[in-house]
């Protein structure tokens, strides 16, 4: 397993393991963290760990021609009982996913250092967040990495039934927009899979990269 330096460099992804490691230790200075998303690498670790590496394979990615929406969140949009906005409280929507009780996942994978990192990621113009109000609260959002033609998701929220869900819609519209390829999702599941999100092999994921603005 390599060990991350002073120097700025990660190991090809084809080195990682069966888990998808790629590479321990380090730090996740903004300059550390672009190197890692352009290459396909992502941070994820808890607080008794030292920094841990990814590149999984295969990668989960949602294709934006290939997203899907349900009759009932469609119909929750019609009402307009939500406003959305973006970038606006980057650090309150990483707050909320971090702190947020979520049934199926005792700890945050979030660490108060990973949190510090990302805001400083957020006012270097890396790190972007989608808001989701209800009259002048926050119910619900999500923040990624901004690769300039792909968005990296990271986490999600919902305070109200549906609030994350309707980031996400409001975020892939915007995208569309701009001319975005896909999300990059990072690893399977079922809840991502029901937005029309699919599994491709590291390797094609590591083509598109190729492509990025950053």
């Amino acid at each position: 397993m390599y060990i991350v330096t002073d120097k700025l460099y990660f190991p090809p992804v084809e080195n990682a393991n069966k888990f998808g490691m790629v590479a321990v230790s380090g730090d996740l200075s903004v300059n550390r963290l672009i190197l890692a998303y352009k290459s396909g690498i992502f941070p994820w670790y808890s607080d008794d760990e030292p920094i841990i590496w990814y590149s999984l394979n295969p990668r989960m990615v949602l294709f934006l021609n290939e997203f899907k929406v349900s009759k009932s969140l469609r119909n929750l949009l019609k009402k307009k009982i939500y406003k959305v906005t973006f970038n606006q409280k980057f650090e309150e929507v990483i707050y909320h996913c971090k702190s947020i009780q979520r049934i199926d996942q005792p700890n945050t994978w979030i660490t108060d250092e990973m949190k510090k990192a990302y805001i400083e990621f957020h006012k270097a113009g890396y790190a972007k967040s989608v808001e989701v109000w209800k009259n002048e609260e926050l119910v619900g959002g999500l923040y990624g990495v901004d690769l300039g033609n792909i968005f990296c998701g990271e986490s999600m929220f919902s305070k109200e039934p549906n609030t994350s869900k309707i980031a996400l819609v409001f975020l892939v519209e915007k995208l569309v927009k701009e001319n975005y390829q896909f999300i990059d999702c990072q690893m399977y599941t079922e809840y991502l899979a029901s937005f029309g999100a699919r599994e491709i092999p590291r390797k094609e994921f590591i083509n598109y990269l190729k492509s990025v603005k950053i």
